[in-house]
């Protein structure tokens, strides 16, 4: 795709608040987050969110987009709003001078003038114009148990998007009509603009830069080729998710425009707490609470697990309350690891006593402090 007028006018890095230094991770985070509280969705009837949320996915189908990036960085640096005056471009004391970088004087001048330059960007057709749009991300969220969540499953997700017209199957045409070609662009979709010294490319203003006129518009979608319409979405959620985490269905997002693939489709997941048992990792917790004489004299105690039933756990005589025991492999299984069970141990000191339990605790502790001051005497 040529350059646009519109990166000389706009400054994406601004539209998406990081700096021209940003690295890629940083631009795709401030995207997200942009993208989720401008979304349609989440703003229904606000024309304005709408707008925001558009400009905000060009940016990010701009500088998102490694090889876009490289490009509409050096068209800026020479455009009529970077390079004109610098001193590594424009018309200064020195005379015109700019630097093409690697892409080389072919690529450049054949970007920058359009027709007049002769080149093309490599990897599109001589006549792509504006060329396969990218369709929109779509941002959705999923409420989970804690068991599915450890376990995984496979569900659907209903949610209110762009989609593919039925009707039309997405050319915007009536059906038994064809969309034609631009006769002001020949089908490239942009056409040359004069800017002094420049010619640049621009999107054709006949066909808005498809390419094609539509000379009779489906009435489902009016030409737009993209309806709002309920959607099932089958997902699969791994074993192991955690709460707040971010799936990326490829390709199930907003459709594609001029045969451009589709967005992804994002499922934040929201994992609801569990009664009993925690998690650290792919590790399950949980507290045990032990009598006093188990954990005094020690033995076998039974252990819940979350898939239900119970499993055997031995404790050493003497066994300390808070301790930890681990029970290995009955723990969250993704496809990477098994994690383990990490059992706490809770002693219960009980809050009323028989007379002849309060008899025997007395003789304990009558036992255990002769015992103590035996020692200590010895």
């Amino acid at each position: 795709m040529a350059p646009q007028r519109e990166w000389f006018e706009k400054d994406y890095y601004k539209v998406l608040g990081v700096s021209s230094s940003a690295s890629a991770k940083e631009i795709t985070k401030a995207y997200r987050k942009l993208a989720r509280e401008n979304h349609p969705d989440a703003n229904p009837g606000n024309d304005a969110a709408e707008e925001r949320f558009k400009t905000i996915s060009t940016a990010y189908d701009v500088l998102g987009d490694e090889a876009k990036r490289k490009e509409y960085d050096e068209v800026r640096a020479m455009g009529p709003t970077g390079g004109m005056g610098g001193p590594n471009g424009g018309f200064g004391p020195g005379g015109f001078s700019f630097n093409p970088g690697e892409a080389g004087l072919g690529d450049l001048f054949g970007n920058l003038f359009g027709g007049a330059g002769g080149g093309r960007r490599r990897g599109t057709g001589a006549n792509s114009g504006v060329g396969p749009q990218r369709g929109a991300d779509v941002e959705a969220t999923l409420s989970l148990t804690f068991e599915d969540a450890a376990h995984g499953l496979e569900t659907v997700l209903h949610l209110t998007a762009d989609a593919q017209c039925s009707t039309c199957h997405g050319n915007g045409a009536r059906p038994g009509t064809m969309a034609k070609q631009c006769p002001a662009c020949g089908g490239r979709g942009v056409t040359a603009e004069n800017q002094g010294p420049f010619s640049f490319s621009a999107p054709c203003r006949n066909c808005n830069g498809a390419g094609t006129i539509i000379e009779y518009p489906c009435g489902n979608c009016r030409g737009s080729g993209v309806e709002r319409r309920p959607r099932e979405v089958k997902v699969r959620i791994p074993a192991g998710v955690a709460d707040g985490q971010r799936i990326r269905l490829k390709h199930r997002g907003g459709p594609g425009r001029s045969g451009g693939p589709a967005g992804d489709l994002f499922v934040e997941c929201h994992v609801a707490p569990h009664a009993r048992f925690g998690r650290d990792a792919e590790n399950l917790t949980v507290r045990v609470p032990v009598s006093y004489p188990d954990a005094v004299l020690g033995g076998e105690i039974d252990v819940p697990l979350l898939e239900g039933g119970t499993v055997k756990l031995r404790l050493k005589p003497g066994t300390q309350p808070g301790t930890r025991h681990r029970v290995k492999g009955r723990g969250i299984a993704t496809t990477r690891h098994t994690g383990d069970l990490i059992v706490t141990i809770d002693v219960v000191v009980p809050t009323t006593l028989t007379d002849e339990q309060r008899a025997a605790v007395e003789a304990l502790a009558r036992s255990l402090g002769s015992s103590s001051r035996a020692t200590t005497t010895g």
